[in-house]
This record gives structure tokens, sequence and C-alpha cells, in this order.
């Protein structure tokens, strides 16, 4: 038996809830799998309708770190079936008292403290003390071993989607209305937070709009940001460039994305936190859309420079510009696009779920 502890898992949305969704589903269809994820609610239509168990544990943030981790360490004491113990942070492995094999997901912005500080020795206690460490780049790797991990439990294993599903033709028609037949298309699909840059891609916009008078740029996600951004698109007069979006459903931003012709999130590192991988480039990726991501952090995992997009210096406004205009000049995204949904292939759950049963 497997098991999973995780503090993210839907039906709560986000990148790392769609990573243990996958995994668990991936790995669930070689061994019984039994969850412990944190309470959501809503969450019965989602239990129900899978073929692993999955136990809920709700109350305060701190209170529920110590009572799922009661549960966990008293559930394997009573099932000997138990072989391995999967978890999606250090901190939901650092209560489980277990002789039991473990693996733990790290993803960059956790684990990224000051080298002895009382954070990094909490992370070094529990990360040198499992057997595997997966991590979700080369980046992250690195990041690791620069702050004390031992380099020898550490494998690289990218996240993994699932292939995409034809979008209905009513919702691209939907899409291609909201875009207002403009050309070129921008998008950003991510939360409104300084990492993810979309400061800079605004303030390249400007200089963009005159090459190209009829540009558009897609915003999907929520974010602290969100309303400095649009102070800013008011200030630079770029009010009909830019398309703001939020609680819409995944069917019309796929197929927003589907319509466009050039993801942008150019990430920077801000303070501690760092962009570890990316998914938001492989999904785009996936209905053939390059990518334009920064080279700090993993996007180089999943984009290939110069092949499937381009990876530039975030903090370089003139480098975003110019790798933008790369991209759509000539119709260069096309090639590209063409390029990066056969590359992103690699990352489909029924190849990416090989890796984890070799340490499984």
């Amino acid at each position: 038996m497997y098991l999973v502890v995780t503090r993210s898992f839907p039906p709560e949305l986000g990148g790392m809830q769609n990573l243990m969704w996958g995994l668990t589903n991936s790995i669930s269809k070689y061994n019984l799998t039994k969850v412990f994820a944190d309470y959501q609610e809503n969450h019965k239509e989602v239990d129900d309708s899978v073929s692993f168990s999955i136990e809920r544990v709700g109350g305060a943030k701190l209170i529920r770190k110590y009572r799922k981790a009661y549960l966990v360490n008293e559930f394997i004491n009573k099932n000997k079936k138990v072989e391995c113990i999967i978890a999606d942070h250090w901190k939901s492995i650092e209560l489980i008292k277990s002789n039991k094999k473990k693996i733990c997901l790290i993803h960059s912005k956790e684990i990224n403290h000051n080298k002895g500080s009382s954070s990094n020795k909490r992370v070094l206690n529990v990360l040198n003390n499992v057997d595997h460490i997966v991590a979700n780049s080369e980046f992250t790797k690195n990041l690791a071993i620069e702050n004390g991990v031992n380099s020898d439990k550490i494998i690289v294993i990218n996240p993994g989607v699932y292939p995409v599903k034809s979008i209905d033709n009513k919702i691209l028609e939907e899409a291609e209305n909201l875009l207002k037949n403009k050309n070129p298309r921008l998008i950003t699909v991510s939360r409104f937070d300084k990492r993810k840059n979309h400061e800079k891609v605004i303030m390249a916009l400007r200089n963009l709009k005159e090459i190209y008078p009829n540009i558009i740029y897609t915003c999907i996600g929520l974010g602290e940001e969100k309303e400095n951004i649009k102070k800013l698109v008011k200030e630079l007069g770029l009010d009909k460039q830019v398309l703001f979006f939020k609680n819409i459903s995944q069917v019309l931003k796929n197929a927003l994305i589907s319509k466009s012709n050039l993801f942008v999130m150019p990430s920077i590192i801000y303070k501690r936190s760092v962009e570890g991988f990316g998914i938001a480039y492989v999904e785009a990726a996936q209905y053939g859309v390059p990518s334009i991501g920064g080279k700090d952090g993993g996007a180089s995992d999943a984009i290939k420079d110069k092949e499937t997009g381009i990876i530039c210096d975030g903090n370089n406004l003139d480098e975003i510009y110019s790798s933008i205009d790369l991209v759509l000049k000539n119709n260069s995204y096309k090639e590209l696009g063409k390029k990066a949904k056969e590359y992103v292939t690699k990352f489909e759950w029924n190849n990416i779920v090989n890796e984890y049963l070799k340490i499984l």
C-alpha cells in the first residue's frame, strides 16, 4: 500500500493540487493507495469519484498538522501493508514517525531558506532523513543542494499532465469573441504576484503596440498584485490591449490559451519566492502555444530555449520585449508551437509515473 500525505488536493484549485491529484491517480493503478488530505468544502464529489481512499482532516492549521500526523502514525501502526509514504511538502512528513520508505516532493520556494537559519535546519532534518527526494526541476535540485540537502537522495521528476481533451466549438467561439478578433495574442495564466512579472510584460506591451497595433494580452488569475497591474495598464493607456479574467471555467481558460499565439511568464526571483518549474508552460504547449519563461527558476525544464519557446532574463525589460518580438515576427510562434506540442508529450502522466515507480 502507498500512503499519500498532502496539504494540497482537489477540490482546491492550483498547480500543487493538480500535481498531487495526478500523482495519486497514476500510482493507484499499480498499488492500493490511501490519501490523508486537508479538509475542503465540497470534497465529497471528488472523493466519491475515485478508486482510492481519501481521509480528510479538518481544524485550524496548526491543530490540523498535529491531528493529521497522529492519524497517519496510527494508521501505519495498524496497517502493516503500508510500503511507502509520499509527501507533497517537508512539513507534511515532519511529524511522521515510521521506518517505512519515505518520499518527499520539493518545489523550490518552501526549501529556499538562508543556510543555517532555523527554517533551513528544520528542512534539512526532514529531507536528509527520507529515502528519496523528488525535485520538480534541475533548478530545484541545485537549490536544495546549495541549501545543504544530501544530493544522493535527490531525483528530478517533472510534474505531469493529462492529455488535453478537445474543446467544444461553442466555447472556442466564445473565446474568439472575447479576444475581439485582435492579433497577435499574448496570454498569462497565473497568480498576480511579483514573481510572475506581469508588470514588465505590460511595460513591454506599451512598445510592442507601436509595431503590432492590434495586439492583445489576456491575463487570467487572482492575486494581491492585480489592482497594481490594472493601475499600470491604465497609466500606460493600454486598456484596449489588456483583458483581465478571474473566475472563468476551466474549459474557457483552455479555449483562451488555444486561441492565443504566445504564453508569456518571464518569472523572476522575488525575495525568496522563485518558480520551481512552471506547469503553465507545459499546459500552454499542449495547445501548440510556445512560451517565454524567465532564466531564474525551473522554466528551462519546461521550455527548450529557441525550440519550443524562449528563456530570457525576466529582470531585463529590453530582453522581454525583444523575445516577444522575435516570436511574433514572421509568425515564428507557429513553428515553435508545433515543436512545443510534440515536446510536451514527455510530461504526460503515463510517462511521468514510470519515473515514480522506479523509486516506489
